[in-house]
């Protein structure tokens, strides 16, 4: 259940396969590569429960850097190459980095970087860094002498919008090779195994592709890796690889159905045993149209990255509750029990009543350096939540109605209105401001911002471009507002509560 015992029974295999290129990390060469890494990271001081950040594209060498942390007993932070400066600089500082990798195609981030860390480059020389290759090939192959298994430390973002890093205990047994929870479900549900080819499509920095590749690698499939999500290179990469498996997000699927009728059907994808899907809900013509196309291999669950929980469901399964409710659902717990609570948080609702979704699990986690909302998120009685709204059938399974304080996922990624709003409404002619997520047929949602104008003459596209500007100065790409709108008054109660549903329904309903 880990690379080091592949590379001693297979050494020649591929542990990695790069989509585009075709290059080949063996498992020999990933384990070998990892022991430098760890040998690096003790070299450096680092021991177990610290804390290393990593900025990279998809390369072969991310996984030397996660397995070399894995194998060190550190905690591993992997940061999006699509933030700000400042938000990168804010998990640096918060999450206690002690050393940092960022790949040399981020220059211009690179040099706006203020947080104090051990800083190294991959791929390249930049001011102020120090060469990852050089540093590391210096090292020898050997494991270090005190191996002891380490755990990713991902972040979301929290209540004020600052991303909060979900921070769980080292496992409990120190070695490097003992299965999980994952590892588990991986064999026994999507019936990964040795002869597993699985195709990751997505960032690694995200907690799906990075958790489920890596546990590729601990049962010892192969993963090809593409550098970058393209509709038809998934169903080339399919054919040509022989992929059984793979991860994807219901974005992935709208554009691959959009490819034309003739792209779709050249490629051959019978290898294809099981596509895993998750990040964002799916709308259900798609998800019918997904499993028309490529069968029933269609496995669907929902769970956060605090791991606090998890259903499942197949695709036939879903088929059938289509047909009985009209409606998708998610599935059935696989880990922990599932629980809808009232407003209270504490009184268990009866099947088919609307509440929030708490898991009961033996899963211990926190949010990083925010107490509050890591008490916010569980009740009296030792259940968590991820702050969805839903409720279960007398079969048990989970239909989903609402989702985070409206947070909106577009293209598969969790973007939190707070963050924009508290920077939009320090504009100058910005009285108060909304952002919520609205339809949109390619990325599943668009983020909209509502604005409230100091003065009502300034509405229109001059202060459009003014506010995209100003949002550009502080948020990454994926904040950025698709649209803004403005309204003489928001709806606000004398409280100061804003009703955002009022403004998001509007949005939908027109859809």
């Amino acid at each position: 259940m880990h690379p080091h015992v592949h590379a001693k029974a297979n050494p020649d295999k591929p542990a990695i396969i790069v989509a585009e290129t075709g290059e080949v990390r063996t498992y020999k060469q990933l384990d070998e590569a990892s022991n430098q890494v760890a040998q690096f990271f003790r070299a450096r001081g680092l021991a177990h429960e610290d804390v290393v950040a990593i900025m990279l594209e998809n390369t072969p060498d991310y996984y030397s850097l996660t397995w070399g942390a894995q194998r060190s007993g550190l905690r591993y932070v992997c940061i999006s190459s699509r933030l700000t400066a400042d938000e990168t600089d804010y998990i640096l500082e918060n999450s206690g980095a002690k050393l940092f990798v960022m790949s040399a195609s981020s220059a211009a981030l690179a040099a706006q970087l203020t947080t104090q860390v051990e800083r190294y480059t991959l791929g390249g020389d930049l001011p102020g860094y120090q060469s990852f290759e050089a540093a590391v090939g210096a090292m020898p192959t050997t494991p270090i002498a005190d191996e002891r298994a380490g755990v990713d430390m991902l972040y979301s973002s929290g209540t004020t919008g600052r991303p909060k890093g979900v921070r769980v205990p080292l496992p409990a047994d120190p070695a490097i090779d003992v299965g999980n929870a994952l590892v588990m479900l991986a064999m026994g549900l999507y019936r990964f195994n040795p002869d597993s080819i699985y195709l990751s499509p997505a960032p690694l920095y995200h907690a799906a592709p990075l958790r489920w590749s890596m546990t590729v690698h601990k049962v010892g499939g192969t993963v090809v890796m593409m550098k970058k999500f393209d509709p038809e290179g998934v169903i080339a990469a399919i054919e040509k690889y022989g992929a059984t498996c793979g991860q994807f997000v219901p974005t992935h699927f709208v554009r691959m159905l959009k490819l034309p009728e003739e792209t779709r059907n050249k490629y051959d994808l019978s290898s294809l045993d099981c596509a895993i899907h998750a990040a964002a809900p799916c709308p259900v013509p798609v998800k019918q149209a997904m499993i028309n196309w490529w069968g029933p291999v269609i496995e669907e669950y929902y769970a956060g990255s605090e791991g606090n929980g998890m259903t499942v469901i197949g695709s036939n399964d879903w088929i059938e509750r289509v047909a009985k409710e009209g409606r998708g659902t998610v599935g059935k717990a696989a880990l922990g029990i599932v629980h809808i609570m009232g407003e209270d948080n504490e009184t268990e609702l009866p099947v088919r009543q609307e509440g929030t979704v708490y898991f009961e699990s033996e899963t211990v986690f926190e949010y990083h350096g925010d107490a509050e909302k890591t008490s916010s998120s569980r009740n009296s009685k030792g259940w968590s939540t991820l702050g969805d709204v839903g409720w279960v059938d007398e079969d048990g399974f989970l239909y989903l109605t609402d989702r985070k304080s409206f947070m909106i996922i577009t293209g598969g990624v969790n973007v939190y209105p707070q963050e924009i709003e508290n920077h939009l409404i320090n504009h100058p002619k910005v009285q108060d401001v909304a952002v919520i997520g609205g339809p949109h047929d390619d990325m599943g949602e668009e983020v909209i911002a509502v604005i409230q104008p100091v003065d009502m003459a300034d509405a229109g596209d001059a202060l459009r471009d003014e506010l995209s500007a100003y949002a550009r100065e502080k948020l990454s790409g994926v904040k950025i507002p698709r649209r803004i709108d403005f309204l003489a008054e928001l709806p606000r109660h004398d409280t100061g509560k804003l009703y955002k549903r009022l403004l998001r329904d509007q949005y939908w309903a027109k859809a």
